[in-house]
């Protein structure tokens, strides 16, 4: 467990394919890739004791999602990137983490035995669940594929900046439900749903939403931070990504930058470059 410390960031690399554990960019679905330097790369240790047992909840640093345990098995992969699934067993998910008794984002770490530092991720539920990857085309053994290297990620000593508004390339444009409520300078925000205002936002742009938030709450655009929380029991997650392709609501909390809040232990911003 001390590769999971809370509140860390880590990248888990299959040991087969050498492909890491992305966060896919409709915000919903769990895939591998080689590219290492990504946030969708980079998961946030959540620790989380219940029951008498210990648990890691991996949160997306890219949406603030969690690594969850879907209730149908996931599309095997086709061609030659592999697929993600978790084996003999449903396939994993992003998911908000909405309720304290919520069970799908539950994942024990365990060592996986012989030589090396590899790790499984076994679900919290099912003892027979673990994530790994899998390729129509390659011969691996089975049991290796559940195998992860977990690569500790350092942060960053400052926010990254917020990348430019790139032009619409096709008519069609994504638009969702923007939920937002401000904080103060500790942190401290109304929970209840009653208390978000709420805007309809055209595009995935967060320095466009930035700007959007500033002028709503007129304040100055580099005087806020961004952060989305993932359902009511997830932690906050700095929005420094373009908004993933879907319509889904987002809820948004706002920070004072240079406050005690922004600049506190929680709000860590992973250097994925190092």
């Amino acid at each position: 467990m001390e590769l999971f410390p809370d509140g860390a960031h880590v990248r888990l690399r299959s040991r087969v394919h050498g492909t890491y554990l992305h966060a896919a960019g409709d915000g919903a679905g769990v895939t591998a890739s080689p590219q290492r330097a990504s946030l969708c790369a980079a998961w946030a240790v959540h620790r989380l004791a219940r029951d008498g047992a210990a648990y890691v909840l991996l949160r997306s640093a890219a949406y603030g999602r969690y690594l969850a345990l879907w209730s149908r098995p996931a599309p095997q992969g086709s061609g030659r990137r592999p697929a993600l699934r978790a084996y003999d067993a449903p396939g994993p998910i992003l998911r908000c983490y909405d309720a304290p008794d919520q069970d799908d984002v539950l994942w024990v770490a365990v060592r996986a035995g012989g030589e090396g530092d590899d790790d499984l991720l076994r679900h919290g539920r099912d003892d027979t669940s673990f994530v790994g990857v899998t390729g129509d085309s390659d011969n691996h053994d089975d049991t290796r594929r559940t195998h992860w290297v977990v690569e500790a990620i350092p942060p960053r000593r400052r926010p990254p900046f917020l990348p430019a508004p790139v032009p619409l390339s096709r008519p069609m444009v994504l638009w969702r439900t923007i939920a937002y409520v401000r904080a103060d300078d500790d942190g401290n925000f109304d929970p209840h749903p009653l208390a978000r205002r709420r805007f309809i936002f055209y595009g995935r742009s967060v320095f466009q939403l930035t700007g959007v938030l500033s002028i709503l709450l007129r304040e100055w655009f580099f005087g806020i931070k961004l952060c989305v929380r993932a359902g009511s029991q997830g932690r906050l997650t700095p929005l420094v990504v373009d908004l993933p392709a879907n319509e889904e609501t987002m809820d948004i909390v706002v920070l004072t930058a240079g406050s005690p809040a922004a600049q506190g232990q929680e709000l860590v911003y992973p250097d994925v470059d190092a």
